[in-house]
């Protein structure tokens, strides 16, 4: 039997994928550590810091993982790469309450943007220091592409 039909014929067991985890070359740690600890509240949960400075780090928000590398050389050096990071990339947490992110993230100093209502999700959005893009989104009933600021503006006229 050839090793494609035999692969064919074997039954793949899916719950041995567990979970995706995004892993982001960056070409500043401190500022990338900053963004998604200070500013979006993510923990440090794994590091790798070999010589006293962090090159790598598992990031963790509720149940959804981040990971971040710098970008380094053979001799240590940091060598970000040429080019425009994180084109194309967007990354989107599915989150219980959206517009809570949104309001912690506006209150560490971090600017988001406006949350609006697409697909039946509020979504909010930033772009970290390297240019990836990274979406909060939680279930609603309000009408699509709503703003957060139009909706709370009638529900202010409501009461």
């Amino acid at each position: 039997m050839s090793v494609a039909a035999k692969l064919e014929t074997e039954t793949v067991d899916k719950s041995n994928v567990q979970e995706a985890v995004p892993f982001f070359g960056v070409s500043d740690m401190p500022k990338s550590l900053k963004f998604y600890v200070d500013g979006l509240g993510f923990d440090v949960a794994l590091k790798w810091e070999p010589d006293g400075t962090i090159r790598w780090c598992r990031l963790q928000l509720g149940g959804a993982g981040l990971m971040l590398q710098d970008f380094r050389k053979e001799d240590g050096s940091v060598r970000p790469p040429e080019g425009k990071l994180g084109v194309g990339v967007n990354i989107c947490f599915q989150c219980k309450d959206a517009l809570a992110i949104y309001r912690q993230a506006v209150a560490r100093g971090v600017q988001p943007r406006e949350p609006f209502v697409g697909n039946n999700m509020w979504v909010t959005g930033l772009t970290d220091p390297d240019g990836y893009h990274i979406e909060f989104e939680s279930p609603t009933d309000v009408p699509e592409e709503t703003t957060l600021s139009e909706w709370e503006g009638k529900h202010r006229q409501e009461s």
